[in-house]
């Protein structure tokens, strides 16, 4: 935990501080920023309390009266419900504009782990209770160098896996040779990934034809279709460095560790593509092109930028050529050493996301249309810092001709 830098922030933010409170887990954000173990038997409530000046103060329960004790500041212990009620408004004194995770209407549900009850004590405190969600986009998506290296080593495997991926499959479906499936591929995939070095959470993703109409379709050894001559394919491959084997990570710092990289690619085999599938793969590519162009402007213009207005910038070019409703899902999502990282998300559709896009952070671009018969993702990942922003892996401009 960064104490002068949390504190530098909550008094950016004219916040009287940050309250982090957990039970059974709840909270898996307050964990990573204070730099508690994950794993920590949890079984009372715990509250620890950072003031935008002066010393953090902490409130446990006797039954597990060490579970902070990694941590700065002054302790007191409860064991009865009215001794927590009398602990909190005493840790609290002096603050009313109070950060949490908690977001109105649940509108970004990522940082929404405080319960109502907690949020409705505290109001009866005359606690003003403000969303951390920019706070918590701060320091948890937030890159250091290490990290972004992280994410160029796993871009240049992942980009040369899948080249060789769609040349495997080229070659397993030609006349005279085995049959191959998407899962076939998905395994091909795997190996060459671990060979590399990544991990990776489920996936990746091989889909053929109307399953790649589902944009979070998983082919597994039991539900598998086979990829022939004339098939639409999509490909979806994310992974990151292990973290034991990557030379950036220090694993004596309180940093989190190495960083994905995930895009999605399509391609049609043994032929040239229809007029249709033509026309959609541009409209995907055209829209991607114009939240790239959005964010990049705004970052060299030194123009703040938030999630909702990127995707905006996509869905509008998809609306235009008459897709709109095939594009199901938000245009992006935050990177880090989470998949789907508690960054801003490119969103204006599931949320409305109006955290700012920060420098030194990353992120996916990833709109799509999806239609009965196929669909179509075309995804990048952007890198950002003060005054610039850019892709960091190939581009795809054309359907692959596998």
């Amino acid at each position: 935990m960064n104490l002068d830098a949390i504190q530098s922030a909550l008094r950016d933010s004219n916040l009287d501080g940050w309250l982090f409170y957990d039970h059974h887990h709840r909270d898996p954000i307050a964990a990573r920023i204070l730099g508690l173990d994950p794993k920590a038997h949890i079984t009372r409530r715990w509250y620890y309390f950072i003031p935008a000046s002066g010393e953090p103060r902490k409130l446990a329960h006797r039954v597990e009266r060490g579970r902070l004790d990694a941590l700065p500041g002054a302790k007191t212990l409860y064991s009865s419900w009215q001794e927590l009620h009398a602990g909190i408004e005493t840790m609290l004194v002096g603050a009313r504009r109070i950060a949490m995770q908690y977001s109105p209407n649940n509108d970004i549900m990522y940082v929404s782990m405080v319960d109502a009850g907690t949020v409705e004590f505290l109001r009866s405190l005359g606690k003003q209770i403000v969303s951390s969600a920019d706070l918590v986009s701060q320091f948890e998506a937030v890159l250091s160098a290490g990290q972004v290296a992280s994410h160029a080593a796993a871009q240049q495997a992942i980009d040369a896996i899948l080249a060789e991926g769609w040349k495997e499959m080229g070659r397993r479906v030609r006349p005279g040779t085995a049959s191959v499936s998407e899962y076939d591929m998905v395994v091909w995939l795997r190996e060459a990934m671990r060979r590399e070095g990544l991990v990776w959470e489920s996936g990746p993703n091989v889909s053929a034809n109307a399953n790649s109409s589902d944009s979070h379709y998983e082919p597994a050894a039991e539900k598998s279709a086979p990829i022939r001559e004339g098939d639409f394919v999509l490909i979806d491959i994310w992974g990151r460095q292990d973290s034991n084997r990557d030379p950036n990570h220090d694993p004596n710092t309180d940093s989190p560790g190495t960083i994905f990289y995930d895009i999605t690619w399509t391609g049609v085999v043994g032929r040239e593509p229809s007029a249709r599938e033509q026309q959609v793969f541009e409209t995907v590519r055209n829209a991607r092109d114009a939240a790239i162009a959005a964010v990049e402007s705004a970052f060299a213009e030194g123009r703040p930028i938030c999630g909702f207005e990127a995707d905006d910038a996509a869905r509008a070019v998809i609306r235009a050529a008459g897709f709109g409703e095939s594009f199901t899902h938000r245009t992006g999502h935050n990177i880090a050493q989470e998949l789907h990282g508690n960054g801003a998300h490119l969103d204006n559709l599931e949320t409305h996301d109006d955290r700012r896009i920060l420098p030194n952070t990353c992120f996916s671009v990833e709109p799509g249309i999806y239609l009965p018969e196929f669909g179509v993702r075309s995804e990048v990942n952007m890198l950002t810092v003060p005054g610039k922003a850019w892709v960091t892996g190939k581009i795809q401009r054309e359907l692959v001709r596998i």
